[in-house]
């Protein structure tokens, strides 16, 4: 996770396949999460598939920019993410990381 100096923070999150799959295809545009971390607008989520059955990483990640965060209606602690895509060119495609 990068520290937060002016610019974004990147997360590195894991995501459960069926979740993972739903934001590949644009169904699924937020993450609803424990508001552990801070997260701001403009923060930017690695989201890494996690196979809870294997207890194991598949491989697959994700990067999705935070567009807005809201705390209406939520359980105590957490918080629902908008998320949006990111420039593609400022992301190394291997390791699916943000380029400052």
């Amino acid at each position: 996770m990068k520290k937060r100096g002016g610019e974004c923070m990147v997360h590195e999150l894991k995501i459960w396949p069926e979740y993972f799959d739903a934001v590949e295809a644009g169904l699924k545009t937020f993450e609803i999460r424990q508001d552990d971390r801070g997260y701001k607008s403009g923060d930017v989520l690695t989201l890494r598939e996690y196979d809870p059955t294997e207890q194991a990483y598949t491989g697959r990640a994700l990067c999705r920019r935070v567009t807005y965060t809201s705390t209406f209606a939520q359980r105590a602690g957490y918080v629902v993410m908008a998320l949006g895509n990111i420039d593609r060119s400022r992301v190394n495609v291997r390791t699916e990381q943000t380029i400052p």
